[in-house]
């Protein structure tokens, strides 16, 4: 399936409207909508509206959309250049703002081009072991990832040592047929994982927004999330994830801010919202 197809996002009579039934399986554990979902299908309506691909997009979250919510994206083209397009969606339930993303459409063919950021060397997915998930994360968005521990310590190996700041995790999501950059918005959303592998401790956080930007799309099976948690102050936690394919290529960035959190009913290996 295609990402449109994988979030079940759906067209409406009007082009720039779109409707994202809310699901159990766009869901996190705690039952509100995974916010690397919610800035996927607003990265997908982008793209279907503009007819252009992604170079970046900031989401910022406001509020949460539960089951059955139904929420109603909707998107201005606010500039469309020879080039480049600017524009923005805003998500609703309701008369309630669920998220805002501004983003930028488009491609260049110029001869400069290249490649400076480094992938750490860990081991390839299928030697790496799966994480541990709870009973609640069954039908979730975690069901439908295939997660492995690439660098990255176990929620029983959290006994309050700090880690370094960095840590990894492969992940694929069966069953859809091509690397997208709405599939990469989920895999971006990860630096609350990192959080508490930073901190060593059972914590992670609410994102506050998530940045995602778009440097080469290819075609891959596995994503690897590199995940750098850059400072943990005064309760928000910053951080960068590195986005890379398995033949080494640099497929995009993403960078949250999130509300620090310690897990409120038991560990969640995934650095899941809590």
């Amino acid at each position: 399936m295609d990402a449109r197809a994988f979030y079940g996002l759906e067209p409406t009579a009007d082009p720039a409207q779109w409707s994202l039934p809310i699901v159990q399986s766009l869901c996190s554990g705690l039952g509100h909508l995974f916010g690397g979902c919610g800035l996927g299908a607003c990265v997908e309506a982008l793209e279907q509206v503009t007819g252009r691909p992604l170079v970046w997009a900031t989401g910022q979250y406001l509020s949460y959309a539960r089951p059955p919510d139904v929420l109603e994206i909707r998107v201005d083209e606010v500039v469309r250049g020879r080039q480049v397009s600017q524009a923005r969606a805003v998500g609703r339930v309701g008369d309630d703002d669920i998220l805002t993303v501004n983003a930028a459409f488009g491609h260049r063919d110029v001869e400069h081009w290249g490649q400076w950021a480094e992938r750490p060397d860990v081991p390839p997915p299928d030697t790496c072991p799966p994480p541990q998930l709870l009973d609640r994360h069954e039908s979730t968005i975690m069901d439908r990832l295939d997660m492995r521990m690439a660098d990255a310590r176990t929620f029983d190996e959290l006994d309050g040592r700090p880690g370094s700041g960095r840590s990894s995790l492969w992940v694929r999501m069966p069953g859809l047929l091509e690397m997208s950059a709405a599939a990469l918005a989920i895999v971006g959303d990860y630096v609350p994982f990192g959080i508490s592998q930073a901190l060593g401790a059972r914590a992670g956080g609410n994102s506050l927004d998530n940045t995602l930007r778009i440097a080469h799309v290819v075609p891959t099976e596995w994503v690897l999330a590199d995940i750098r948690v850059h400072t943990i102050q005064a309760g928000f936690g910053h951080g960068l994830v590195h986005l890379w394919a398995e033949n080494g290529t640099l497929l995009g960035t993403a960078s949250q801010s999130t509300i620090v959190r310690a897990w409120r009913d038991g560990p969640s290996p995934t650095g899941e919202k809590s």
